[in-house]
Order: structure tokens, then C-alpha cells, then sequence
């Protein structure tokens, strides 16, 4: 399978108008030298599952979004010719995307589609573009600008985003310091002043533009980078999957060993509404106690608890998997046990148990977990995490549901695009 096949361009103008035609879906296809999907035999998956590989080369792919009619767009975190979000069209049905169009000068992470618009995001700004009813885009070189100047520090800067049903966004915005310690030392700031701007959920209007970070609200705090996150539509209410802080043992030997560090403190999954604190940076969730932790720069020491007032997870993951996707599954092609459960996408590695790179499931009933995670789609890193012989492979991000209820999984380290489908 070629990894990517192109309409032909003959003349600048004949490219312009290809673009266009492109996104109404209007361009002919052309000629494949293989319509047969490519088999990720690599990839573990339950029984009955089948792990195809859509696309390669989307380097920096992160979040996804499917439209009603199948195309898939994929937001980039690095510019590919240029452009930060690609369309694959599979107008056929038979697994291989046969259009692959590009447009916005910009990289970044969220993409979300919601009542007739395309939401994209750079790493500072949210756009968007008007739908056809197909939900295709209509002009992809004029989108509307939402929201602008929202803090980017280089580091832990993905502003993931999510839509209610009320007209409301969702947006992380993320903070590139750890602990909020005084500068040279092992003691927090009290209070932490980066939570005013950095560290929480913002809210904004979905339909308003040129809104700034000042115009939003705060609508969750105590969060120090949620990636992954995603609205759900049976409990009427945000979930997000926040990264917890790193190492323990720099400042604090005493209490704490490289070991603690690697194993502490959990990834997390929070329900939020509006006002709701999570305690970073003051605390951190220790999912093997199943207790809220007061954190060392604030007076812990591994056995204080704290955080009376935060809110506490719905999940405790290990550390440093680094969850950067989450889909709630509504389709009807899995088998009845996934239908409202939670899929993530961990994009890192716990070095302490050997494992990471996987997408797990948390089941769901009456809007809660209930029971413990599993793992769902294993060995995105092609080698034994114990025992490595090379580099890790691929690196799960993001997640998004097909029309038909498959999943499709992003890759943002070689930018392969993976869709799991069951066969009944």
C-alpha cells in the first residue's frame, strides 16, 4: 500500500481548484496500485478484533475527529507541506483513503467537530470551519478565529479541546512547571499564582470570535496538563485524563527513592464541573494507597494526606503512561461490554512495570467506572519495553470514532493512522 496517494496537480491553477473541489468532494479519484488495507499484525488486540493501518507518514499526528460521511481529519503537531490538518477520504468503504487533502498554516493538537463547524487548535489559538452538510469544509483557507493568546510556554502546551451541546468549549491549558516551587528551592509557592493562568480547564464560547484567554472561564483548576479529554454525553459532564508532576526524589531524598519517583504519582482520569479544584499543585493521587497525597514542597512526605477539598479521580492510572487520548464509544459495532466505556491512548511507559504504549479500556455503568482498567490494543512500541533491541516504534495519542463504530488510533512519533474494527 502506497502511503499516501495524491491527486494530481497539473498547473497552480488546476491545483487551486483541486484543493477546493477537493473538500466538496468533487475531485476524481485516482488510480490505486492497491485496495487492500494493510494488516497491523504487530498490534495485540482482543479476539475478534482487526488492526488496519489507514495512513503513514503524518508525522506529529495527534487528535482526530470523523465526519458523518467517513473523512477523517487528523491535527498535526508538526507542519507536513506546510500544513497542520489532513483529510483522508476513503469514498469507497474499503479501508484505503484514496484523497488526502492538507490545509491550516498552523500545528497544535485539538480537533473537534460540532454543529456544522470544525474546531481546530493551534498551541496559543482556536479556529474554525464552517461544514456542509456532509460535513465537509467549505472554505478551508478562511477559518473564523475563536480564541487568541491563550499562554503557550513551549512545553506541556496542547490546548486539547472539547464541545457540550450548549454552545460551550472546552479548552486545557497546560503548565510546563511541575511543582510550582520557589526558583532554586524545594518549597511551593503559596499560593501557586500560575493556576491564574496556566494549570486548568478554560471555558469559552464556541460562536464568538476573536475572544482572549481573559474573556474565558476558568471552569476546573488543580489540573497541571490534561491532554486527553472528551465530553460525555450519558452523564452530561467533562472528563479529562490529567498528567501528574514528576520526580519526588531531587529535593527530597529523604522521603522519597528514584523508585517512588517512578511509580508516583498517578495519571488520572477527573469527572469536572464548573469550580471543581484537583489539588495540583499542592497534592497528587497516589493510586496504590487510593488516597490524595499531600505534595513534598507543601509539607508531605509520602504518608500526609491532603487535598480535603479536591475533588478525587473516577481512575487511578500508573505513572508517567502519559494519557493523551480519550473517546467515550457510542458506535454499535463492539461487543456490548465497550458501548459508553473509556478509551486512552497512553503515550508513554512506566520503566518501573516495563509497560506503556497501549490503548487501554475503562468500562462503564450509569456513568461511572465499573470495574478495573484493561488493556485493550498493546505493543504500539514494536520491541519487549524489558528487554529492548531498538528504538520504540510508535507512540500512541489520539482517538476518534468512525461512523461505522471502529476506532481509530493516532501515532505521533512515525505518524501512522491505525483503525480497529470487530468482525461479528
Amino acid at each position: 500500500m502506497q502511503k499516501f496517494i495524491r491527486p494530481v496537480c497539473m498547473t497552480a491553477a488546476v491545483a487551486g481548484i483541486s484543493s477546493l473541489l477537493a473538500f466538496t468532494g468533487e475531485v476524481p479519484q485516482p488510480k490505486r496500485t492497491d485496495d487492500t488495507p494493510k494488516l497491523a499484525t504487530s498490534i495485540k488486540v482482543p479476539q475478534g478484533f482487526t488492526t488496519t493501518i489507514v495512513a503513514e507518514d503524518l508525522l506529529g499526528a495527534r487528535h482526530m475527529v470523523v465526519s458523518k460521511s467517513g473523512d477523517l481529519y487528523v491535527k498535526l503537531s508538526k507542519l507536513k507541506d506546510g500544513k497542520g490538518i489532513y483529510r483522508l477520504r476513503d469514498a469507497n468503504k474499503d479501508g484505503v483513503p484514496e484523497q488526502v487533502t492538507s490545509f491550516g498554516d498552523y500545528k497544535g493538537t485539538g480537533i473537534y467537530i460540532k454543529d456544522g463547524y470544525l474546531y481546530a487548535t493551534s498551541n496559543s489559538a482556536i479556529y474554525r470551519y464552517k461544514l456542509n452538510e456532509k460535513e465537509e469544509i467549505i472554505n478551508p483557507d478562511q477559518p473564523e478565529t475563536i480564541v487568541t493568546g491563550m499562554v503557550d510556554t513551549g512545553r506541556d502546551n496542547s490546548k486539547s479541546i472539547a464541545l457540550d451541546d450548549k454552545g460551550n468549549i472546552y479548552v486545557n491549558i497546560g503548565s510546563s512547571n511541575d511543582a510550582c516551587r520557589e526558583e532554586g528551592t524545594g518549597k511551593g509557592m503559596m499560593p501557586c499564582t500560575l493556576l491564574d493562568t496556566v494549570g486548568g480547564i478554560w471555558r469559552f464560547k464556541a460562536d464568538v470570535k476573536n475572544q482572549t484567554q481573559k474573556d474565558g472561564v476558568r471552569f476546573a483548576t488543580g489540573l497541571k496538563n490534561t491532554v486527553g479529554l472528551d465530553w460525555n454525553r450519558k452523564t452530561n459532564s467533562l472528563f479529562v485524563l490529567h498528567h501528574g508532576r514528576g520526580q519526588f526524589h531531587d529535593f527530597y531524598p529523604q522521603y522519597y527513592t528514584p523508585k517512588h519517583s517512578a511509580i508516583l504519582p498517578s495519571e488520572a482520569m477527573y469527572e469536572l464541573h464548573e469550580g471543581d479544584d484537583a489539588g495540583w499543585p499542592y497534592i497528587y493521587y497516589d493510586h496504590i494507597q487510593k488516597k490524595k497525597m499531600l505534595a513534598p514542597e507543601y509539607g508531605g512526605d509520602g504518608k500526609k494526606t491532603g487535598g480535603k477539598n479536591a475533588i478525587n479521580p473516577v481512575v487511578g492510572f500508573p505513572a508517567h503512561l502519559g494519557p493523551n487520548g480519550l473517546l467515550f464509544y457510542t458506535g454499535d459495532m463492539f461487543p456490548a461490554k465497550y458501548k459508553d466505556g473509556a478509551f486512552v491512548a497512553f503515550h508513554g511507559q512506566n520503566s518501573e512495570l516495563k509497560q506503556g504504549y497501549f490503548v487501554a479500556f475503562v468500562p462503564f455503568k450509569n456513568g461511572k467506572p465499573s470495574g478495573p482498567w484493561e488493556v485493550f490494543a498493546d505493543n504500539f512500541a514494536g520491541i519487549d519495553l524489558a528487554k529492548p533491541s531498538g528504538p520504540v516504534q510508535h507512540r500512541p495519542c489520539g482517538l476518534a470514532q468512525g461512523p461505522d463504530g471502529s476506532l481509530y488510533v493516532s501515532d505521533d512519533m512515525n505518524g501512522t493512522i491505525y483503525r480497529i474494527a470487530y468482525n461479528k
